[in-house]
């Protein structure tokens, strides 16, 4: 028994250390409580736009839902921010040597430098006899699509040079561009529009878009815009094989257009000088602005939707603030510049004749100053494009197509579940479905994004007036004030009458209010003005006065 309880009084014991060590172990204080504390900077970056402001005598239930909307942006801000920490990729750059230019460096050398999968980027196809080529990447940045003057078009995974089809369409080919996925591609003909595989299989021949000369694919409207000869500029819906808009611009000859990825409108120079801004909804241009003094060359729009670059015959290179439609600053290129292109990161690339130069730092206040990377080539530029997510320059010209190392000119990070340049067939399959689904109505294009976001009051008015007008009463009206049941004799008709009358005129009593308010308030304005005004017309011999 002794035993027993010799062994239980020391259980007991090791209990009680073991209760007053986790004790202390509570009592101890976190020495950083709470969440980790997110820079500034990086709050800025994924900031999204300016908070909402609750109107004037708003009810509860709507500051309640603006509350919450706010919190919840708040809310994916900070954690877009945490997160930023987790991608593993940076941004590329070239430097120099101590007083040695960076566009003096070769492609050969900067090849001979990197790694061997990084240099295997640089390369040249000699295709001399049917070019000048054409050229446009997939958005994922794996296959590449070349069409030249005289026919021939292929299909290329240009990172393991494996090609997918090639042929001769026997015809003059003005311009080639991938469609929603690598499955198929567009190619405009001489005479017609042209729909192919990636086998090189012809699925569509579509004869309403004749002598088109440029297009531009907007991947979240699946829609197909091309500029024509004869001055007209046509949608076509990839999804359903339906033309959505077909608009006369009364323009002459189409043959510079870009996209604005922001929200999808269509630029289009013009041999006057003038560059316009379309939408398929409206048959005449959004906006028309002057921008050189000869014709427009080449223009291109960041991915931002916030700059243009825009170069013409004056051999002037401008930069413009969408925003406001007005010039940032503009320089004067010897040879003016017969193609632009700008990367995800914001280098522009300028090909004059033979040569491609590659300048830093265009968008925004600061001027062009010299190149930032420079690259001779043998045959006249025709074609320029930035791979997405790789720092590759694709150059189309004469004797064939020539791939181009720029440092820091792709996006290092991409969204897997819009853009996966590794994804399986499998995956891209499910995303073309999910893509379907969430389409984007030509409606909904415009110059402001936002705008479906915002209450049209006009056409909400119109509607209120016909609702009436079809009722017979309004169905926004206040219901009339109907007093409460009372026993005990206060339900007479006489006390009904006289509870009605309190009630009675409300609304006019407050507007009455208001204006009472606003009108003493802007006499005692007026008062302090005028008593200002007297003391400053005082001078000292005003004691002497009477």
């Amino acid at each position: 028994m002794l035993v027993f309880g010799f062994w239980t009084t020391k259980i007991c014991n090791t209990r009680s250390t073991q209760q007053n060590r986790n004790v202390l172990f509570c009592l101890k204080k976190d020495p950083f409580p709470g969440e980790a504390p997110i820079p500034q900077k990086q709050l800025q970056k994924f900031q999204r736009g300016k908070k909402c402001k609750v109107p004037a005598g708003a009810r509860e239930r709507l500051k309640e839902a603006i509350a919450i909307s706010e919190a919840m942006s708040e809310h994916a801000q900070k954690q877009a921010a945490r997160y930023d920490l987790l991608l593993p990729e940076d941004a590329g750059f070239l430097e120099g040597d101590e007083d040695e230019d960076t566009n003096t460096i070769s492609q050969a050398d900067i090849a001979d430098a990197v790694d061997i999968t990084s240099g295997s980027k640089y390369f040249n196809l000699h295709l001399s006899q049917f070019g000048p080529y054409r050229l446009d990447y997939s958005r994922t940045g794996r296959n590449l699509l070349v069409g030249g003057k005289k026919g021939h078009v292929a299909c290329i995974d240009w990172q393991t040079k494996d090609l997918k089809c090639e042929m001769n369409v026997m015809e003059t080919v003005n311009d080639v561009k991938w469609l929603h996925t690598e499955a198929m591609f567009a190619v405009a003909q001489k005479r017609w529009l042209y729909i192919y595989d990636s086998k090189g299989v012809e699925l569509h021949c579509v004869k309403k878009f004749n002598d088109v000369l440029r297009m531009q694919f907007l991947p979240y409207h699946f829609l197909l815009a091309t500029a024509s000869a004869t001055g007209f500029l046509q949608y076509l819906d990839v999804s359903i094989g339906k033309e959505v808009a077909a608009i006369c611009t009364k323009m002459g000859r189409l043959d510079v257009m870009a996209q604005n990825p922001h929200n999808a409108v269509i630029h289009l120079g013009h041999p006057n000088g003038t560059v316009s801004l379309w939408s398929p909804n409206q048959k005449e241009s959004l906006v028309k602005m002057l921008c050189h003094r000869g014709a427009v060359r080449s223009l291109a729009v960041d991915k931002t939707g916030t700059y243009m670059v825009t170069s013409g015959l004056d051999r002037k290179l401008k930069v413009y603030d969408i925003r406001a439609f007005k010039p940032l600053h503009s320089c004067f290129l010897p040879a003016g510049a017969s193609c632009l292109s700008l990367s995800q990161r914001g280098l522009l690339s300028a090909a004059t004749g033979e040569i491609v130069q590659v300048y830093q730092n265009v968008l925004g206040s600061n001027p062009v100053s010299k190149p930032y990377m420079a690259h001779r080539l043998r045959g006249q530029i025709w074609g320029l494009a930035y791979c997405p997510f790789e720092d590759v320059l694709g150059i189309g010209h004469g004797e064939g197509f020539t791939s181009m190392i720029v440092p820091g000119a792709g996006e290092p990070n991409f969204d897997a579940l819009d853009t996966n340049p590794y994804r399986s067939h499998k995956q891209r399959q499910e995303w073309e479905v999910k893509a379907l689904l969430e389409k984007v109505q030509p409606e909904l294009i415009g110059l402001d994004p936002g705008q479906l976001s915002k209450v049209d009051q006009a056409s909400f008015e119109q509607r209120h007036k016909e609702q009436i007008e079809a009722l017979g009463f309004d169905p926004l009206a206040k219901d009339k004030f109907k007093p409460k049941t009372k026993k005990k004799g206060r339900s007479s008709a006489g006390a009904i009458e006289k509870r009605k009358r309190k009630v009675a005129h409300e609304d006019q009593r407050d507007e009455i209010r208001q204006s009472v308010q606003e009108r003493t308030e802007r006499e005692k304005e007026l008062k302090e003005k005028s008593n200002e005004k007297k003391l400053g017309n005082k001078s000292t011999l005003d004691r002497f006065r009477k």
